[in-house]
């Protein structure tokens, strides 16, 4: 898609608005689903996808093409993402759609193992709901969007070491919260 889209863009930097709505109906779905990780409910998230392609055509003349141009709407809609959240926008913890790729959970062909894929899939989405919105948004970008440190730091206003950090206590709560028996035997064994 990157490939594709340069032309879109160049003619978008121009001004051609019919690029630009090209370019977004490219692009929504995965912008959308982001924002919906990121703020944890469709209200907000609509909100913040507004916001993203309007900031986007704002100042799509001055893309530069350093980074991908979907990277650079990944930034963009983070950054709305943490303004609507500094807001005090309402946190509500509605469920995300089912077709999240949090984790290796490849398709099972059994019911039961689908079942339990299921579920597992709705705790691991619970759980990160149930993050910090600093937690959530790192271990968001970096494991589901694959963001390197670097750019979450700067797309977050933080330091890598900071992102580093975020995302090592993201994971472990997420992993306190998915096994918690396992957290028990540690503890066992660490008396």
């Amino acid at each position: 898609m990157p490939g594709e889209l340069d032309g879109l863009v160049e003619r978008a930097r121009r001004g051609d608005r019919d690029a630009f709505d090209e370019l977004v109906r490219r692009t929504y779905a995965s912008t959308w689903t982001l924002a919906v990780r990121l703020t944890t409910n469709e209200e907000d998230a609509r909100d913040v996808v507004q916001e993203a392609y309007l900031r986007a055509w704002r100042s799509i003349g001055r893309f530069r093409g350093d980074a991908q141009l979907t990277t650079w709407l990944y930034r963009i809609t983070a950054n709305c993402a943490s303004t609507q959240m500094g807001k005090g926008a309402k946190h509500r913890h509605d469920e995300l759609d089912d077709d999240l790729d949090l984790a290796d959970l490849r398709p099972q062909a059994d019911p039961a193992g689908r079942a339990e894929q299921s579920a597992v899939r709705s705790d691991l989405v619970a759980a990160i709901d149930a993050l910090p919105d600093g937690l959530r948004a790192v271990v968001v970008l970096r494991d589901v969007y694959d963001l390197p440190h670097e750019a979450i730091a700067a797309e977050l206003d933080i330091s890598e070491t900071a992102a580093k950090v975020r995302l090592h206590r993201a994971r472990r709560r997420l992993r306190e919260a998915l096994d918690p028996l396992r957290n028990d035997e540690e503890d066992a064994h660490a008396v």
